[in-house]
């Protein structure tokens, strides 16, 4: 049965503006590293989503050639219109990887993370750590600016400390610097991902600045999503670690946005839902490398599934795509008994 929810009726609820880019829908899927390749953006896309978001590129690795670097910024046309996201704390290099990635022309925005709070990437003074650096963020976001004629924005936190000045202070700073959107999850760089995400924030800038805005933080369900967009008033919401386990999850938030209700997906869906991502891993990273990472990947879709657990200890084991795929048809006839 179909499951009731808020509508957002008008045209103008339903498309947001980046600059000159028309965003037809609601979602964002996050950037999350070592998730948000491109078979889980392609499988996302396929089942419903306004914008597919890169895993974090480092500035510097493109700065330096690094193939590996590069790797991360494979396309292909069906997912666009596609957010590369950047890192870094230099302003020259940064400026210099936004004008590479624009004349690769695999990206329609380019965003920069200021929000990142893993002690790898603040030990380098970027992510959440520019946060404490307002006068070398200005820098940073005016050469970026400067060097990209594709809409810009970034993403970050609340701050360093519960108040959320910080974020008012550097959204305030890119809006005048020429940022074009801005995303904010508000925790603080101390919580990560514990504790309650601020949303009261997120409304108060929404309420300061004259760009879009996209909410982030303890979206898990459709409820979640819609009732952000309600208190908040934010022009989108962006969606992370939800999306693992659901990869049906901002198709939902669409369809609950634009027509009041939206469809659980069915068992048989999630099957052919993992057999898609298999195939997908394996055309792009190989037969190898792609079973390695579906021992894990695909153990998220089966959450709260009957005998879930027994299906997760045999995944485990696979050596072959083939094996995972007599695995998951196996698993759906058992499912289906």
């Amino acid at each position: 049965m179909p499951t009731p929810a808020l509508t957002l009726n008008s045209d103008k609820d339903i498309k947001m503006k980046i600059k000159e880019l028309e965003i037809k829908g609601k979602t964002v899927l996050a950037p999350l590293a070592g998730i948000t390749n491109l078979p889980f953006r392609q499988l996302v896309k396929e089942i419903g989503c306004a914008v597919v978001c890169s895993e974090m590129v480092s500035a510097k690795g493109l700065f330096y050639n690094s193939e590996k670097t590069e790797t991360l910024l494979t396309s292909m046309e069906a997912e666009r219109p596609l957010s590369v996201q950047l890192f870094g704390s230099d302003p020259d290099c940064l400026a210099q990887a936004a004008a590479f990635v624009e004349q690769l022309g695999v990206a329609d925005i380019i965003d920069l993370n200021f929000g990142c709070s893993v002690k790898k990437v603040v030990k380098q003074g970027a992510g959440v750590a520019l946060m404490k650096e307002p006068k070398a963020s200005e820098i940073i976001l005016k050469a970026v600016r400067k060097a990209t004629t594709l809409p810009f924005t970034i993403k970050i936190r609340s701050g360093w400390d519960g108040s959320g000045q910080q974020a008012i202070d550097l959204a305030a700073i890119a809006q005048d610097a020429g940022v074009d959107a801005i995303t904010l999850h508000p925790r603080t760089a101390g919580q990560g991902f514990k504790g309650i995400a601020n949303w009261d924030l997120i409304q108060q800038l929404k309420e300061g600045l004259a760009i879009p805005v996209i909410g982030n933080g303890d979206i898990t369900c459709v409820a979640d999503a819609t009732r952000m967009l309600a208190q908040t008033k934010c022009d989108a919401v962006m969606v992370g670690r939800a999306a693992m386990s659901n990869p049906y999850l901002l198709a939902q938030i669409e369809d609950a946005v634009t027509s009041g209700t939206y469809k659980t997906p069915e068992p048989r869906e999630i099957f052919r839902a993992m057999e898609r991502l298999t195939d997908l891993y394996v055309a792009y990273f190989g037969e190898n490398i792609a079973v390695r990472m579906l021992r894990g990947r695909l153990a998220w879709f089966v959450k709260g599934l009957p005998g879930c657990a027994a299906f997760r200890k045999d995944l485990a084991r696979i050596e072959t795509s083939g094996q995972a795929l007599a695995l998951i048809r196996a698993y759906e006839g058992v499912d289906a008994g």
